[in-house]
């Protein structure tokens, strides 16, 4: 079958973009590939080896130390490389650092980095490159999101806030190709921790040279298995292989390019009209069609993620306001929502943390209620509350612009209306605008949130509330939670850490900052022809374990 590009014809400004129109660099690549893989019966690798992907929303940027969102961190995963990597299993693996040591305490982590890491400009990889970026993605004057990941490194929650400099981070490079992490305690997800974006490291000569502009096509030195070639808002990214790459020898596909199609719908259309080789997502109200005509196409498995919406607990109505905010969350079937609207097999969910391995979930007494008893309560709540028929609560919901959320976002308010006689005013905006209002706390009351695991430990969801979190759009802010999680931050025992995180989740599930709805799967479409594609919790799918057969 031959497939026309998506990008055939360009019909837009190629804003952002170093070499749209450009043919020098696809010839760089390699020869076409015709090798068998899995051995003398395996399949035949397809001579051109490039990967098209959905990806939903548009990122924002591709500064790892500034991205938020899973749709920036699929392309950053295929242009970075953290100390420790993810097999397409999941399964940690090294990265950048081929080896490290724990000290007896816990709190000193030695890496020794590979011998033939590069970046993209054939410079090597050093563990300056990581103390640089570490430094950088803790220095408040970046602006991160996610600086309060790096928390449980020495000083950082000092230097986050700015009363240390970023110099005096737990940080150090004992030689060219060994790094020191010192923690201010135990940390047993430290390694999962170090797979996310904002511990990978940058190339300090580019960021000095171009500044904010270091992350555009033609700027951006990279140290993962692509490199940047291409990047048309509203069109594509396009990523071209990193002949540099340390492991370049097992990296199979010459390009990726990522499509930012936010509608699902048209994401599938385009989908089944070969324009794309996998989709980032799935329409919920055609999963059931899928899976009777396309089912070998269809992968849906177990998603590190919680979906809520969020109470502006800083503002009218919710703030101060927990008998309201737990009355809506009461009224709300969550049962129906998941059989009937999202209908790809996601859990409802009574909690913030998903099921997480050594962790108890901590499940309200009311979720095993049934429906018509949680309405009843809800009813009473609301009425403490001073509510009523003819003083009905008046409120907007705000999601980002997709179908999925406004088809879950329509079917909430026909339950409080039902229920609770709310009026609920719907607002959708297009995903950044929709990320900047969520943050400024101003023009919100309920919002779309939802949350994917960085690492897999209930500590991921648990600091998101945190007070003075970066991503806490929900301005939770309990001394006592914050107490908790410090304490849980400390503690070196694994089960009275977990006991300690499951006792400030109870406590905030009572302070209700949050309406949890169902937990994720992850459900994409995947050609036939696109070979190494595997299941994990996390839902990641690194290019470069994945390759394009001949059809």
């Amino acid at each position: 079958m031959k497939r026309r590009p998506l990008a055939a014809v360009l019909t837009v400004v190629c804003l952002m973009s170093a070499a749209c129109g450009r043919s020098d660099e696809a010839q760089q690549q390699s020869p076409a590939q015709t090798q068998q893989i899995g051995g003398a019966s395996g399949h035949e690798l397809a001579a051109v080896q490039v990967l098209r992907r959905g990806n939903g929303t548009e990122p924002e940027t591709l500064d790892p130390h500034r991205a938020e969102g899973v749709t920036a961190a699929n392309v950053l995963r295929d242009l970075f490389e953290g100390l420790v990597s993810e097999a397409a299993d999941g399964e940690l693996i090294p990265g950048a650092a081929e080896s490290w040591a724990v000290s007896a305490d816990g709190l000193v982590y030695t890496f020794k980095l590979q011998p033939d890491g590069r970046w993209s400009n054939g410079d090597p990889v050093t563990a300056d490159d990581f103390v640089y970026g570490l430094r950088r993605s803790a220095d408040p004057a970046t602006l991160s999101e996610y600086s309060a990941i790096l928390y449980p490194i020495a000083n950082a929650a000092e230097v986050v806030a700015g009363t240390l400099p970023p110099d005096r981070l737990g940080v150090r490079a004992i030689d060219a190709r060994t790094l020191e992490i010192r923690l201010h305690s135990p940390t047993p997800y430290l390694l999962g921790l170090l797979t996310h974006a904002s511990t990978y490291p940058v190339h300090r000569k580019s960021v000095e040279q171009h500044g904010a502009r270091f992350a555009r096509p033609g700027n951006l030195v990279s140290n993962g298995p692509f490199q940047l070639s291409e990047w048309v808002v509203q069109s594509h990214i396009r990523l071209l292989r990193n002949r540099y790459y340390r492991d370049d020898v097992h990296t199979t596909l010459n390009e990726v390019w990522y499509y930012p199609v936010e509608n699902a719908e048209a994401e599938l259309n385009r989908y089944r009209a070969g324009e794309l080789d996998m989709t980032e997502t799935v329409p919920a109200r055609q999963i059931a069609w899928l899976r009777k005509n396309l089912s070998d196409e269809l992968h849906i498995s177990p998603y590190l993620g919680s979906y809520v919406f969020g109470f502006n607990t800083t503002q009218p109505p919710f703030r101060d306001a927990p008998k309201l905010r737990k009355a809506l969350s009461l009224a709300l079937d969550r049962d129906i929502l998941t059989s009937k609207i999202s209908g790809a097999g996601e859990l409802p969910a009574y909690s913030w943390v998903p099921p997480v391995s050594g962790y108890t979930q901590q499940i309200p007494d009311w979720a095993h209620w049934t429906q018509a008893e949680r309405n009843k309560e809800a009813q009473r709540l609301y009425a403490e509350a001073g509510y009523s028929a003819s003083h009905p609560l008046h409120m907007q919901l705000l999601y980002n612009t997709e179908s999925n959320h406004r088809r879950l976002a329509v079917a909430m308010a026909a339950m409080w209306r039902e229920v609770l006689g709310v009026e609920t005013e719907l607002l959708n905006q297009e995903w950044q605008v929709f990320l900047q209002t969520r943050r400024s706390r101003i023009d919100t009351q309920l919002f779309r949130y939802g949350w994917i695991g960085d690492y897999n430990d209930p500590y991921t969801f648990a600091e998101i509330l945190q007070s003075q979190h970066g991503l806490n759009d929900m301005g939770y802010n309990n001394p006592r939670y914050d107490a908790l999680l410090a304490a849980a931050a400390r503690e070196g025992n694994p089960l009275t850490r977990m006991a300690t995180l499951a006792e400030a989740e109870r406590l905030m599930l009572d302070d209700m900052p949050i309406i949890p709805l169902y937990f994720y799967v992850s459900k994409q479409m995947v050609k036939p022809w696109v070979d190494g594609f595997e299941a994990n919790i996390m839902d990641h799918h690194q290019s470069r374990d994945l390759r394009i057969l001949k059809h």
